[in-house]
């Protein structure tokens, strides 16, 4: 059943339901239904219009991530790549480095941050700081020209998912370190797509929730990225605790 119709459907049951919760009920008419009834009716009525608030505030949660990852292609046309680039990234309250400039252009708790960055047109990005933004898949597409950008950091980023990570590879020449912990949506397939990263020698991947047997992947990790350095801390299970589990669960089948 589409969308259209499951709305349809429960509006006429609200509004059934209104009618017989408000029906006037008199002596010289059929009698009250019980208490538990009315109550029942009570607790519908508010069910469906919690139900109806929770939905629009998804919907909205939804059209705010897509505007604030909208792409910046208006400000590309006059200011370049590199410009929307980092007005992208200052929009979404994170930092970054230009290639060659010691300083970091950081937005504040408010979003507030120095214009001077407009100073340094065609001038491309090194570093990157997107930690515990809203930026996602489509967001990325911002950052596509960043063939300078050594270093990503996306630490506590709620939108980061394995798709996220497969588009990664458009820095597969130039990605040193990049920073994935604590990143909800992210699973042990997305972490696959990181073998195009040759050139990656700093990886975190600390405290991710969507992670099983974090000691199996860590090691198949270092085998598809050989030179490079893996921090996994906030697991509770060692390499040796699953081994010794698997070992276990292969003894008493052979009893």
């Amino acid at each position: 059943m589409s969308a259209p119709l499951v709305s349809l459907r429960r509006c006429c049951e609200r509004s059934a339901l209104l009618l017989v919760a408000r029906r006037p009920w008199s002596s010289s008419s059929v009698s009250p239904p019980p208490l538990h009834t009315r109550l029942l009716l009570f607790l519908t009525q508010r069910f469906y219009d919690v139900e109806m608030l929770l939905s629009w505030r998804s919907k909205l949660r939804s059209r705010g991530l897509q505007k604030k990852n909208i792409y910046f292609g208006y400000t590309q046309k006059f200011y370049g790549a590199d410009i929307a680039a980092a007005y992208y990234i200052l929009s979404l309250k994170g930092g970054f480095r230009f290639v060659g400039q010691p300083a970091w252009f950081r937005a504040d708790e408010r979003g507030r941050f120095n214009w001077d960055f407009l100073n340094h047109k065609d001038t491309p990005l090194e570093e990157i700081d997107m930690s515990y933004t809203v930026i996602n898949y489509t967001g990325l597409g911002n950052l596509e020209n960043q063939r300078s950008l050594r270093s990503l950091s996306l630490r506590g980023c709620s939108e980061v998912d394995d798709w996220f990570l497969a588009r990664l590879h458009m820095f597969q020449d130039s990605l040193e370190e990049l920073d994935i912990s604590h990143c909800p949506r992210i699973t042990t397939g997305g972490l696959a797509a990181l073998r195009n990263l040759k050139g990656l020698r700093r990886l975190d991947i600390s405290s991710l929730p969507g992670i099983s047997s974090p000691g199996l992947v860590i090691i198949l990790l270092e085998e598809m990225l050989p030179q490079c350095q893996i921090t996994a801390t906030g697991y509770d299970h060692s390499l040796r605790q699953e081994e010794g589990e698997e070992k276990e669960e292969q003894m008493q089948a052979q009893r």
